[in-house]
């Protein structure tokens, strides 16, 4: 019996290291001790504006954290990076976060932004003989699967009296799908703002139709939600300095220009057209964009672009 009680010892060990590890690596415990915050933007967004002036790194430094930035080429992509744990906060168009909350993905809602469907398009080359929607029929329509792009494809293909069975869908992301476009193995792009504007500066692009009118185009701030509700100060300061950052860009057209061409190595005439079709500004979620996102969701629910039926409010941030 002697000779066992070191096993026994050893097992009551393990099983104690075990539990710490497993505690260790909860959410409730890293995500609350760590000071390193992740945030996920995308090219010329409103994250990558407040990122470049500095001011919310400099707020949350003093709140004693470190900030992260990284970037993602869209917003599925940072969907998926949010739910892996990779990034804490994040900026998307308005499709994502109803595929990741369809998905069973816990997010939510921080802020929104003001529309910006002017910079966004259906686009096609400049010699194309496609002048409206309906020469679209039997076509390939390059865009980003499950994005604002996506949507708005659907929205003008309704208007039209047509259906994504009436094209050929060709999902791809925005350098994927440029390439694609440039080379001529699709016949038209749906895409955003900067990538629009740099091809209707360099490659001649026509905009066959805009966003307006067929959808709002909003960006929104998520989060993690146990990080946001666990962090809350944290999560206000992500959204207050993202406000104040979209004044300064609405008053400082050339700066913003200047500061976004050198950043994302484009140039300024392509930079300049995506900066002033439109008007920034960023707010807390209301009632209004609830209904806005929830009559999203269903759409892509009906057309089965979406698993399962979402509920909008389950994301709001209590």
């Amino acid at each position: 019996m002697k000779r066992k009680r070191p096993l026994v010892l050893l097992l009551a060990f393990l099983l104690v290291a075990v539990s710490a590890l497993a505690g260790c690596g909860s959410d409730s415990s890293s995500s609350s001790n760590r000071k390193t915050i992740r945030i996920g933007y995308q090219k010329g967004d409103p994250l990558h504006i407040t990122k470049s002036l500095g001011e919310l790194d400099k707020r949350l430094k003093e709140m004693g954290y470190k900030v992260e930035w990284k970037q993602f080429q869209d917003g599925s992509a940072l969907i998926e990076a949010l739910n892996a744990g990779s990034i804490d906060y994040g900026r998307t168009g308005d499709i994502p976060p109803i595929t990741a909350q369809a998905s069973g993905y816990k997010i939510v809602y921080v802020g929104v932004g003001h529309s910006k469907a002017k910079g966004s398009g259906i686009l096609v080359p400049k010699n194309s003989s496609i002048k409206s929607i309906s020469d679209l029929k039997g076509k390939k329509v390059a865009f980003s699967k499950g994005s604002s792009s996506h949507y708005l494809v659907v929205k003008a293909l309704q208007k039209a009296g047509l259906s994504l069975k009436d094209i050929t869908p060709v999902y791809l992301d925005p350098s994927e799908a440029r390439i694609a476009f440039e080379k001529g193995n699709v016949d038209a792009w749906a895409v955003w703002d900067p990538y629009t504007a740099s091809a209707q500066v360099n490659a001649g692009a026509k905009m066959l139709v805009s966003g307006e009118g067929l959808t709002t185009d909003r960006d929104f701030i998520i989060a993690s939600k146990s990080y946001a509700e666990s962090h809350k100060k944290v999560t206000d300061a992500v959204l207050e300095e993202t406000e104040k950052a979209m004044e300064w860009a609405n008053n400082h057209h050339s700066e913003l220009v200047n500061k976004l061409a050198g950043e994302l190595k484009m140039d300024k005439k392509t930079v300049q057209t995506a900066v002033e079709r439109r008007v920034y500004g960023f707010s807390k979620i209301s009632d209004t964009i609830l209904k806005e996102q929830q009559s999203i969701a269903d759409l892509f629910y009906e057309l089965k672009v979406v698993p399962k039926k979402v509920n909008v409010q389950d994301a709001v941030l209590k």
